[in-house]
């Protein structure tokens, strides 16, 4: 299980952006995170044609299915959605990792017991202001 942020576990971080320009902002060979949208699609767009990695948030099981299809490398899902979005995830053979975003320690146990592939805490996220 993937465990990203977590206080005393060393992992990557993921750089939140609201644009493009955002990008130049970002450490080499980063994972850039946002939300997914129909108005972000050029923030994809750009990634995929420079090789940049990208966590996608999403907010049901249609944008999963999109985010997989557009070569996101990590798609983060609320709790409510975990279960089947692993499901779906391990059912179409994802390349995608499955991330459910958490609190607090008490959380992981409930989702290593839904086989998700992992977990982000809040301190995984760094804000990026251009």
């Amino acid at each position: 299980m993937l465990i990203i942020g977590h206080r005393f576990i060393p992992s990557q971080s993921f750089y939140h952006i609201t644009n493009i320009e955002d990008i130049s902002h970002t450490p080499p060979s980063s994972t850039i995170y946002f939300k997914f949208s129909e108005e972000n699609l050029d923030i994809l767009e750009h990634a995929n044609l420079n090789h940049v990695k990208v966590a996608l948030s999403v907010t049901n099981l249609t944008e999963l299915i999109y985010a997989s299809a557009l070569n996101a490398k990590y798609i983060v899902v609320p709790s409510h959605l975990a279960a089947a979005a692993q499901n779906i995830a391990q059912n179409y053979l994802f390349d995608a990792k499955i991330l459910v975003k958490i609190k607090n320690d008490d959380e992981i146990e409930e989702m290593a017991l839904l086989n998700m592939d992992g977990v982000l805490y809040p301190n995984g996220i760094i804000k990026i202001n251009s």
